[in-house]
């Protein structure tokens, strides 16, 4: 991967993680696998507003998401986001 790409591909996840819904979702997912309908709850918002929020950290590669019969449940695959969180609450 060029230098380019490299930078591309990390202000992408950087652009995916700059909502506060969405970072509210990883923390929630750092904790354990979550169904749609769990973070809707949670959320307080509609199903097609979640939905696009979890399309765009999936198209990021920071979820992934798994079907179990009519359910499906997201899971966080990089972890390693959220020492970004623990950098970002230090600046003041």
């Amino acid at each position: 991967m060029t230098a380019d790409a490299r930078y591309e591909h990390m202000a992408m996840i950087m652009k995916a993680m700059a909502h506060p819904t969405r970072l509210f979702i990883l923390d929630k997912l750092n904790e354990k696998e979550h169904c749609v309908c769990e973070l809707q709850e949670m959320i307080g918002a509609d199903m097609s507003t979640v939905s696009k929020h979890l399309s765009v950290l999936k198209n990021a590669g920071i979820i992934d998401n798994r079907k179990q019969n009519n359910m499906v449940f997201y899971s966080l695959l990089c972890p390693c986001v959220l020492d970004f969180y623990q950098c970002i609450v230090k600046i003041k």
